[in-house]
């Protein structure tokens, strides 16, 4: 039997990539601030879905207590406000099938709170080899490089850093808040319009 780890293995984003979870995000932050009073810019957060929720925090300059405060509930409150109002983009069960057409596993590598990303492959019916959440940039990369992926595939210029960290071929999708061109420039070594088109190209990698 072959062994896993000579598969084909291809890693995958969430947030922007596999699922578009921005109505349930933009609830979740009027959550917060109607429980703490706060004035977060749900809108914002939810065009520019990627860097860790912590961090989106501290740019509003709240101090560590108030930003674990902060995160803390709205991991709480994720489940019931977020997951339901979450659908697959285009052509993203499609990408998954298709790398296990070609005998190949699947990751998700996520900079969301993992049991939250587990309730939205739960939610969707989907089944991967690995989930990793928590992982940003580089922090991606080293799951990535642990898991031998070939291919990391992601919205944001920080899954370009994550697939390239790793040694793998890093596939932009422009269904994030970036355009192919706007990959292309900041190193993806292939930008898609979005994960419709990825079986077609992975067809001619394998």
């Amino acid at each position: 039997m072959m062994d896993e780890r000579s598969a084909l293995t291809v890693g995958f984003d969430l947030d922007m990539t596999l699922i578009d979870p921005r109505p349930g995000m933009v609830r979740a932050f009027d959550a917060l601030n109607e429980e703490f009073g706060t004035d977060l810019d749900g809108q914002h957060f939810a065009a520019h879905l990627g860097p860790p929720l912590e961090d989106v925090l501290r740019g509003y300059g709240f101090d560590e207590p108030m930003v674990k405060r902060l995160a803390a509930h709205f991991r709480s409150i994720y489940p019931t406000v977020v997951i339901d109002e979450t659908a697959a983009l285009s052509g993203a069960a499609e990408a998954l099938e298709a790398v296990r057409a070609a005998g190949g596993r699947t990751l998700v590598v996520t900079g969301k709170y993992e049991p939250n990303a587990a309730l939205h492959l739960k939610a969707l019916g989907w089944t991967v080899d690995r989930l990793a959440g928590g992982v940003f940039g580089a922090g991606k990369g080293e799951v990535l490089l642990a898991e031998g992926a070939d291919i990391y595939v992601g919205d944001h210029f920080g899954d370009i850093v994550g697939g390239h960290t790793a040694g793998a071929i890093a596939v932009g999708v422009a269904t994030g808040p970036y355009s192919a061109a706007e990959l292309s420039e900041a190193g993806a070594d292939v930008a898609l319009d979005d994960l419709s088109e990825f079986p077609a190209w992975l067809a001619t990698r394998v």
